[in-house]
């Protein structure tokens, strides 16, 4: 494309610009996308695609540029690194709504790349990557059946927003992400406090109105743009099917049926192997006919695709439930010595151990992002090992599956934690996944909530997750609880709820077709709602509530705030004094800008002793109090007593004794330990003491009494009369 072409609008009183046509002509297509005074750059290019591959080579890649915000990256070399975990779940959620718009066979390459060129500081780019996604497929020449858009809802004193700020969204009680075409919603990605269910709903249908508006512009752009519809042929029909159908299809159903996920996986490749055996000799790949192996592979795939969507329409689960009926659930907790909560959540075939650990504001999580640098006290890492599907491959770290999983699990969790304030205690629970049989990120949910409940943390609710699918034909459909592996992989939908009995905390909604109406949404939340109760229930009798003590394992934390313009009272010169403090006490301090100070150590005692030196340190003078003060110096006008760590005070000569004092010395020494009451304050926090005034207030006195007349004449007295 050649010439330049731009369409605008108003979104939420913010002005929405894409343009085409003026950047990076030589892509199959490009989109410049501005709302407000933020700016992304979206490319989409194609390629042919390789032999042999049976998938649609997808690929997202959004990144975030310091430098589209003014700012320069850290590290020595200054230039970004590898994708931060908020860059990696923006890359899931634009493919998540654009991977289904494909012809379930094309295979020709397609990669998005989205760099964000200009931040604002108001507006997140995240979501508005969704959108420019779209419109870079829209003007490039691929069979791409859209468009789609997607908006961000919060909730702020009851009433939704749209595409919130960042500083709104800190008020928000709702996260929501979701992405439609005109007529249906492809994706959803929530967090909130505890949402009702129909409120949840009634976010989603606030937000589809914009979808529409914004779908709209994307088409408008297209036209004004003259590009064609990418006419896509589709391949012809795979030349085993018939033959498969016939030879396989009642080993296939039999085969399926099988309770066991391992005795259903062996049952089917029991009978593809027979079938290939039968038509192929080892070593062989390609018939006299030009029929392949390959063609015969994907022919048993859909077949076998085809035998699970009937069985499950006709109301045959594979494992033998109803589709509402939940699997086997078993929980424990404890099993893990030493550490500081531990919990194992097996549903079915799927379980999740998960390991609770308690730590200081020293091991909270800085992450440095586009707009400012966080500090995340909990955190949930998401394991997913070969072997928990009975396979054998490296272990290479998480990718973005398992951090895809872990920060759906984490932000499911979040909203019944402690306040900060309440409990200054820095949360790490890793969810291992031992087995996987479908939805271990809401296993993970489960598990984490019975952890953080055996290692004491106070969580206001307790929180279950669960995954619902549904399989369709045409207008009939059937919604499935508690979905298993099979279940997903020929399923249409993947949609996973998260909550408390009062609401949901995380939702997720993935699709393998165009679009979920509102009926289906309604009645999937709904069976999630009563699915989520029967796993509480389950959790509950395992352990009833957090337990009111935290393991002897765990530090002890307090947490104080002080007058800011105080910090340095605390610190010292040089950090002496708080070094000193810590080195008497065995206590870890921490202190914040804004005079929030953490004291942690091994022992309630130990924070306590800390405590008591920061109180002593920090505390405001008052007039009228009595001190015990230990003499720090002696002069010829008086004496300097320490009546708090670094606070000295005058108390000068005639404030010694009630009576006549010749030398200081007389009455107090160096080291000494003496009650003193603050008589006065000048305006340069000069302290002026008094020892006198605590005589006088205990009713002592330092005079002795006066020797008499009549004494010194008795004093050869003998006792005997003259």
């Amino acid at each position: 494309m050649s010439k330049k072409v731009q369409v605008s609008t108003e979104i939420a009183g913010r002005t929405l610009t894409m343009t085409t046509g003026q950047l990076a002509k030589q892509a199959s297509g490009s989109i410049l996308l501005q709302y407000a005074d933020t700016s992304i750059f979206i490319a989409c290019q194609t390629g042919p695609s390789r032999p042999g591959t049976d998938f649609f080579p997808l690929t997202v890649d959004y990144r975030e540029r310091f430098a589209a915000a003014g700012k320069f990256p850290g590290g020595f070399l200054k230039r970004e690194g590898r994708p931060t975990q908020k860059e990696i779940l923006t890359c899931r959620l634009t493919d998540r709504p654009i991977r289904p718009l494909f012809p379930k066979t094309f295979r020709d390459e397609v990669q998005i790349n989205m760099n964000v060129m200009s931040s604002d500081g108001e507006n997140d780019p995240g979501v508005w990557a969704i959108t420019g996604g779209s419109a870079a497929c829209m003007v490039s020449p691929i069979p791409y059946q859209g468009p789609i858009a997607a908006v961000r809802v919060g909730l702020i004193d009851d009433e939704f927003v749209l595409f919130p700020t960042v500083e709104q969204m800190k008020e928000s009680e709702l996260d929501l992400v979701m992405a439609g075409s005109k007529d249906s919603t492809l994706m959803i990605e929530g967090f909130g406090n505890q949402i009702p269910e129909d409120q949840m709903v009634d976010a989603l249908l606030f937000g589809q109105e914009t979808i529409v508006e914004i779908c709209k512009l994307q088409e408008e752009l297209v036209e004004l743009a003259g590009i064609e519809p990418f006419e896509y042929d589709e391949p012809e029909e795979n030349p085993w099917l018939k033959t498969v159908e016939k030879e396989a299809g009642d080993k296939i159903k039999k085969a399926v049926q099988k309770n066991q996920k391992t005795e259903r996986s062996a049952a089917s490749k029991e009978v593809r192997t027979e079938l290939v055996n039968k038509y192929f000799d080892e070593d062989e790949t390609e018939l006299e006919d030009g029929r392949t192996l390959d063609d015969l592979k994907e022919a048993f795939y859909l077949v076998h695709k085809d035998v699970c969507r009937k069985l499950t329409l006709s109301g045959k689960r594979l494992d033998g439930r109803g589709p509402e009926d939940l699997r086997q659930i078993d929980c424990e907790v404890d099993i893990l010595p030493v550490v500081h909560g531990s919990a194992v959540f097996t549903r079915g075939e799927t379980q999740s151990l998960a390991t609770v650990v308690l730590g200081t504001v020293r091991d909270e999580q800085r992450v440095d992002g586009l707009f400012d640098e966080v500090a995340q006290n909990f955190y949930l890492h998401y394991n997913f090992p070969s072997f928990s599907v009975g396979e054998c491959r490296p272990n290479r770290g998480p990718g973005r599956r398992e951090i895809g999983h872990g920060a759906l699990a984490e932000r499911s969790v979040a909203p019944v934690l402690p306040k900060k304030e309440d409990f200054p205690y820095t949360i790490r629970i890793i969810s291992d996944i031992l087995e996987s049989n479908g939805s271990s990120s809401m296993a993970s949910v489960c598990s984490a909530t019975l952890g953080l409940m055996a290692a004491g943390v106070p969580i206001s609710q307790p929180v279950a997750g669960i995954s619902i699918g549904v399989v369709t034909d045409g207008e009939d459909y059937t919604i499935l609880t508690d979905i298993i592996g099979d279940e997903d992989h020929f399923g249409d939908m993947d949609f996973k709820v998260a909550g408390s009995q009062k609401g949901i905390t995380g939702i997720q909604l993935d699709l393998k077709i165009d679009g979920i109406n509102e009926e289906i949404i309604r009645k999937t939340l709904e069976q999630a709602k009563n699915a989520r109760r029967e796993i509480l229930k389950n959790i509950l009798t395992t352990i009833r509530r957090p337990r009111p003590e935290l393991p002897d394992s765990a530090p002890r934390i307090i947490s104080t705030k002080i007058n800011p313009e105080k910090i340095g009272l605390v610190i010292g010169p040089s950090g002496k004094t708080i070094r000193a403090i810590q080195d008497s006490t065995g206590a870890q301090i921490d202190i914040v800008d804004d005079g929030t100070i953490t004291i942690s150590g091994p022992s309630k005692d130990v924070c306590a002793g800390a405590l008591a030196h920061i109180e002593a340190l920090t505390e405001e003078i008052k007039v009228g109090r009595i001190y015990n003060g230990k003499v720090s110096s002696i002069k010829d006008f008086g004496a300097f007593v320490e009546i708090a760590p670094g606070k000295d005070g005058l108390l000068h000569i005639s404030e010694l004794s009630d009576g006549f004092v010749k030398s200081v010395t007389d009455v107090v020494k160096i080291g000494e330990q003496i009650d003193v009451k603050v008589i006065a304050v000048d305006d340069q926090n000069r302290v002026k003491l008094s020892r006198k005034a605590v005589l006088a207030e205990k009713g002592l006195t330092d005079q002795k009494p006066e020797e008499s007349d009549s004494d010194d004449d008795n004093d050869d007295y003998d006792g005997e009369e003259e």
